[in-house]
């Protein structure tokens, strides 16, 4: 396995690198305040390509290999998570479902605008009664004609705000449980669709999540994304691809909050030396780079092994699930060595702890990932 990056990924990871440290970092604050990504932020990134990370090339996007990625994922998650959300929900579950499984015409139609940053893709799986279990959907998808009619709600979904292209899975066969499933391209405009409540959350300012409501909105059949009865398997598929991507997110996190944690602590004096110096807080940064050292191979052996067409369910899995912990952790531990700074809101080290915390339950939680996990053993050993 040979996880080092092509000169044009490395060159793409310098410019996003510096983009974050000399443009997105300087309003952090401002996002956090204001609950708002600036608009000079968005326009910068449509001309940077982040939003054509996942969308091939002949159809405007960057047209990047897992590995690639994930390296530009880890740059964004060294930065207000918020943003990285934003961009991370479009090129993930938000487009990869239409580049996999769409068809060329609807490829055409929607990529190239998905790519430029016009229209942001969105992902909407889950129901009041369907988060964890994903076969309960309640919105159902009748076939009137050459349309269907779809009826019913979701909540929690990430870019619902300003998306405009959603991947919608609807039941077309109640009789067929799971396998009575369909995912739908919808836009926001077809009529019968409304926009909900913005959801007020612990963390992830600037990233806005919402309930969406369809009353007898009309889907063209064309819109079916893969074919009908398969939107459970589908959704499996598109949570999956993006497993890899954000455990490199969360990656990226832990890493800021490293080199943070070290700054702090060999400035900081107390008992007349840096605190560095104390071996409780050297055990701690100690702990922090092991377990950042240990999720960065967990990431790019999933991602390469994606590239290379492996299976790579439970790696994935293991990156999300190790990921999201490891995040918690090293925030935890960056809180504890900052001290009663790291607790205020007017520094970044609190609002990585509040940002952490969501990503042992979105895109598959914890236990979730587990299951997973076990499952794929089971399928090894039988």
């Amino acid at each position: 396995m040979d996880f080092r990056f092509s000169e044009d990924i490395e060159l793409l990871r310098r410019v996003v690198r510096d983009f974050v440290l000399n443009e997105v970092e300087p309003v952090a604050m401002e996002i956090e305040e204001k609950d708002e990504i600036p608009e000079h932020i968005v326009a910068l990134s449509r001309e940077m390509g982040l939003f054509g990370l996942s969308i091939p090339e002949e159809y405007g996007g960057l047209g990047l290999n897992m590995v690639g990625k994930c390296a530009i994922y880890e740059e964004l998650g060294k930065t207000h998570n918020g943003f990285t959300t934003l961009i991370g929900a479009h090129t993930g579950i938000g487009t990869v479902g239409i580049v996999e499984l769409g068809t060329e015409e609807q490829k055409q139609k929607y990529l190239p605008k998905m790519a430029r940053g016009e229209w942001i893709g969105a992902f909407a799986l889950t129901e009041p009664s369907a988060g964890s279990n994903a076969a309960s959907l309640k919105t159902t998808a009748v076939k009137k004609g050459d349309r269907y009619i779809l009826n019913g709600s979701k909540h929690y979904i990430t870019n619902a705000v300003c998306g405009h292209v959603f991947t919608v899975m609807a039941v077309t066969d109640p009789s067929k449980g799971a396998k009575g499933i369909t995912s739908f391209i919808v836009e926001k405009d077809f009529p019968g669709f409304q926009l909900g409540a913005v959801e007020r959350k612990m963390g992830l300012r600037g990233s806005h999540s919402a309930e969406l409501f369809f009353e007898d909105m009309e889907v063209p059949e064309e819109n079916v994304l893969g074919e009908e009865g398969n939107g459970y398997v589908n959704a499996l598929k598109i949570l999956a691809n993006g497993r890899a991507g954000l455990a490199a997110r969360n990656l990226g996190s832990c890493q800021k909050l490293l080199e943070m944690s070290m700054e702090y602590a060999m400035q900081r004096v107390q008992f007349g030396k840096p605190i560095f110096e104390q071996q409780a807080v050297q055990h701690m940064l100690a702990e922090m780079a092991t377990e950042i050292e240990v999720l960065r191979a967990m990431t790019y052996r999933a991602a390469w092994m994606s590239d290379e067409g492996m299976r790579v369910v439970k790696e994935a899995a293991i990156a999300k699930l190790y990921g999201s912990e490891v995040y918690n952790r090293v925030a935890d531990l960056a809180v504890q060595i900052h001290g009663g700074i790291g607790y205020m809101r007017d520094y970044p080290i609190e609002r990585y702890y509040r940002d952490a915390r969501i990503t042992k339950i979105y895109e598959g939680t914890t236990q979730i990932q587990k299951n997973i996990i076990a499952a794929e053993l089971k399928r090894e050993f039988a």
